[in-house]
């Protein structure tokens, strides 16, 4: 199955059940990420796993661990206000990247505590994964 279609798969699952899916991300904290396209400009919706760190939301750019960073990452970066869907909530966000050290590291740590596999994506590959935090805006 491809990644879009996995995606769009849990994207449907997650809006028929109010927020919650099952399979791999069953006991995780999931919010679908509407984020737009650095280049096309045209929405984009992932499903991620998430953790709350006050009132920010802490998102990991992981892609299993591949070489590269995802889509996701590269679209908020160009485009840093998005919106958020949690539950049957949805709000828009401002997305700033964690560039010191030991608040990523933090941040980092917190989601391995819930979802064990982020700390093998960061020992799959050599690149430092990024950690982006979401805060809501009025």
């Amino acid at each position: 199955m491809s990644e879009n279609n996995f995606n769009d798969q849990v994207i449907t699952e997650f809006r028929s059940n109010g927020g919650k899916v099952g399979g791999y991300f069953a006991n995780a904290t999931l919010l679908l990420l509407t984020a737009k396209g650095a280049k096309s400009g045209q929405p984009r919706v992932y499903p991620l796993a998430y953790v709350t760190d006050g009132d920010r939301i802490a998102i990991i750019a992981s892609k299993g661990g591949a070489p590269t960073h995802p889509d996701w990452y590269h679209n908020l970066v160009a485009n840093p206000d998005a919106t958020v869907e949690i539950g049957n909530e949805r709000f828009q966000v401002h997305a700033t990247v964690v560039d010191n050290e030991p608040e990523r590291r933090r941040l980092y740590d917190k989601m391995v505590e819930m979802m064990p596999g982020f700390a093998e994506y960061e020992r799959k590959t050599t690149r430092k994964i990024p950690v982006v935090t979401l805060e809501r805006v009025n």
